[in-house]
């Protein structure tokens, strides 16, 4: 398992990386909304929903992503009736009003968690791929270094409840790894940054990176699945590699703000 998630790593990360570089804006959106789609079906798959919520969840992917590309300034309301559009559905498509709302749940919670939180990144992208770069790459990191020194020294488990493997060790490797992310895309990407500011941006997406996980791990564990999906060999699912993304993507974009790096309008 170990030397299968490795090779998948070495194959993929690079040509991540070429597609984010050289690629432009519009060519991300669409390799957003990909990812979107298929990490929004699988969590509609862990919470068994199917039928016409199903498709429509997955349909509104593409308004509330393109909206957030081309007219951020209606994002908000765009997401207001994409939350319509599905209480709308369900109050046609059964007309037993017995767990109504059981069934909508998860397919707003889905819209609101995936896509809805990607939108930050789609507006990070417009400051340079380097930001793109930076985020992943701090993710990625810190997940992996939390992986391995959890697997090798940890023994404090972190939250049982939710994440029975997960472990103090393995959160304190989260820390580590995303400043030693951040100190090596500052250094190759973005010198601009500071040490101090690259450690510290590095710290809070470490620690955000191990919300987002937990969240994810929340849901399966109530829903009683282990992997979002198998679609990554040795990795699972779209959504078992993104879901500390979600949460680093909002938190990387307002520090950016505080930082200045994206001015208010």
């Amino acid at each position: 398992m170990h030397l299968k998630r490795l090779i998948v790593a070495v194959i993929l990360l690079p040509l991540i990386y070429l597609y984010i570089m050289y690629l432009s804006p519009g060519f991300f959106l669409f390799l957003v909304s990909v990812v979107c789609i298929l990490a929004l079906l699988e969590f509609y798959s862990i919470y068994r929903i199917s039928g016409v919520l199903r498709f429509a969840g997955a349909f509104l992917v593409a308004p509330v992503l393109g909206v957030s590309y081309v007219f951020r300034e209606i994002l908000g309301d765009v997401i207001i009736f994409s939350v319509m559009a599905l209480l709308t559905i369900r109050l046609l498509s059964k007309k037993d009003p017995i767990s109504s709302l059981s069934d909508v749940s998860p397919p707003v919670v889905g819209l609101l968690y995936i896509p809805c939180l990607f939108t930050f990144q789609i507006q990070i992208r417009e400051f340079g791929p380097e930001w793109i770069i930076l985020l992943y790459g701090l993710v990625w990191s810190a997940d992996s270094l939390a992986y391995y020194v959890g697997k090798g020294i940890g023994k404090r488990k972190l939250y049982t409840a939710v994440s029975p493997h997960k472990t103090v060790e393995g959160a304190f490797g989260s820390l580590v790894g995303g400043v030693v992310g951040a100190l090596i895309v500052r250094v190759v990407l973005i010198p601009q940054l500071t040490i101090a500011s690259a450690v510290f941006i590095g710290l809070i997406i470490g620690l955000v990176s191990i919300v987002g996980d937990l969240v994810e791990s929340m849901f399966k564990r109530d829903a009683g699945v282990k992997d979002s999906g198998v679609l990554i060999p040795g990795h699972g699912g779209i959504l078992d590699k993104i879901d500390g993304a979600l949460f680093a993507g909002p938190v990387l974009y307002w520090m950016m703000k505080i930082m200045g790096v994206i001015q208010n309008p």
